[in-house]
């Protein structure tokens, strides 16, 4: 395994959980990119799989010239707190780090085309580029939006198709920012952490990510505190990955047929999906609303789990 050098341009952390062929197929993606004019490191954290994807990927690394550290984790620690032990082993020194899913495959040039942005732009802290959804083949809509305060959220959830209606109200589709153009590149509340990328002193000025939150939220999380900082967040669509989404949770209804986790897992995705509204609502937005309001946020959380709690158990 190749040493680090002192000074590198990107670590790319990748934290895996039965992540299937996915992961290999995402490691393999990455071995085809143009590193040319840039020094990188993986970092492959591994939280306990049950399945045989971190060994197979620690084999296949082992075939290849990249530099790379390797961490099973001895259990699950959820998705914050596995993404922050794999930061602890990264190379110090790196200029920028990039959190990148399992289920993903990169272009031959998303990196290097990513760093040049950064370079070119360094009132740029934080960015994610353009997030296929292979199961639409449009960008994933939790990759370009705002944050989910309560009015938002509303419309959202409970709009009855009003935003679909109105596809270029901002007071409609402030969720998504769906009025917003994604061809360009832009100012955006909130990025999805399948492609995450930052400069190393923005992520280690915030401590990296919130360990209150175990899947799902954390970089919602991440995006607020980015805001509130001062930090900038951009959308960048000139380059992209491909997400497939949903595989080791199971919850997301367009992977159904690509996932294997078990209805234990579902369950649980579920329950911490909306644990993570919960979370998020409690220390981010609660004082800047009257209480009635927060009895209303309460109970449309609970309706919610509710709801995706029967869809999983119904699917049984």
């Amino acid at each position: 395994m190749p040493k680090s050098a002192k000074t590198i341009d990107l670590s790319i952390v990748i934290l895996n959980y039965n992540s299937g062929q996915y992961l290999e197929e995402s490691l393999k993606s990455i071995a085809q990119s143009d590193f040319k004019k840039y020094q990188t490191e993986i970092i492959l954290t591994d939280n306990a799989s049950t399945d045989q994807s971190y060994l197979k990927a620690a084999k296949y690394l082992k075939t290849t010239k990249l530099d790379y550290k390797l961490l099973p984790l001895k259990k699950n620690l959820g998705f914050a707190a596995g993404n922050n032990q794999g930061v602890k082993i990264s190379n110090p020194h790196s200029r920028y780090v990039v959190f990148l899913n399992p289920d993903t495959t990169v272009e031959k040039d998303t990196f290097a085309t990513m760093i040049k942005f950064f370079d070119e732009n360094p009132k740029v802290d934080a960015a994610t580029c353009y997030v296929n959804l292979v199961a639409t083949g449009k960008l994933q809509p939790e990759s370009h939006r705002g944050f989910p305060n309560p009015w938002n959220t509303f419309w959202h959830f409970f709009g009855a198709g009003l935003p679909k209606l109105f596809p270029k109200s901002k007071l409609l589709n402030g969720y998504f920012l769906g009025h917003l153009d994604y061809t360009k590149i832009q100012k955006i509340d909130c990025c999805v952490g399948a492609f995450f990328m930052m400069k190393r002193k923005v992520g280690e000025s915030l401590n990296w990510w919130n360990e209150k939150y175990f899947f799902y939220g954390e970089d919602l999380d991440f995006c607020y505190k980015l805001n509130k900082k001062g930090y900038s967040l951009y959308f960048y669509p000139y380059t992209k990955i491909n997400h497939y989404q949903g595989v080791s949770s199971g919850i997301i209804d367009k992977s159904q047929n690509i996932s294997q986790a078990s209805i234990e897992t579902k369950i649980r995705s579920a329950k911490a999906s909306t644990q993570a509204m919960r979370i998020f609502y409690q220390e981010n937005l609660i004082h800047n609303y009257p209480k009635s309001l927060q009895w209303l946020v309460w109970q449309g959380i609970n309706l919610l789990e509710i709801y995706r709690l029967a869809k999983i158990k119904l699917k049984k």
